[in-house]
């Protein structure tokens, strides 16, 4: 039983929320750095609605919300010879919506006075909260009644005295 509602809770866990997840799903948007012949290299969602962590932007008069190491990203691929820009995910390829967005929206835009390398390969608290499995956690001991922080040392045994 106790692993049938982890299966759960970990299901919940990447569809509840903004998930950023690596499987794009139609009508979702990403920041899709590209080389000149238009090949892919690297990408990071973004989203239409707000949540804890994210800021709002405007790329090509239209709003966004972004992780602030997106945004440092997205400078970065500039930097590195890439070619950035808003892309909508049709469910049959890829429609571009926005040319350069890294020249619509900087980390000082929204607040942040660092130079991108230090935003983008932070590897600290990304200030989106807690991380997915801190979230599943605290889930768990709520789904128990308890409060206290978990032993990841606890045996099977120990826990159906």
């Amino acid at each position: 039983m106790k692993s049938l509602i982890v299966s759960g809770l970990l299901i919940a866990a990447g569809t509840s929320g903004v998930s950023a997840s690596g499987i794009p799903s139609v009508g979702d948007f990403y920041l899709i750095a590209r080389t000149d012949a238009g090949m892919f290299r690297s990408s990071h969602k973004i989203f239409k609605r707000p949540s804890r962590g994210l800021h709002e932007v405007v790329y090509c008069n239209r709003t966004y919300w972004v992780r602030p190491y997106t945004v440092a990203w997205s400078e970065i691929q500039v930097e590195g010879g890439w070619h950035v820009r808003v892309e909508y995910n049709q469910g049959k390829g890829w429609f571009p919506i926005c040319e350069d967005p890294e020249r619509q929206v900087s980390l000082k835009d929204i607040g942040i006075d660092l130079n991108p390398r230090e935003v983008a390969y932070d590897t600290g608290d990304q200030s989106s909260g807690a991380s997915r499995f801190g979230e599943i956690g605290r889930t768990f001991r709520a789904l128990n009644g308890s409060s206290a922080t978990t032993d990841a040392n606890k045996t099977d045994a120990t826990a159906n005295r």
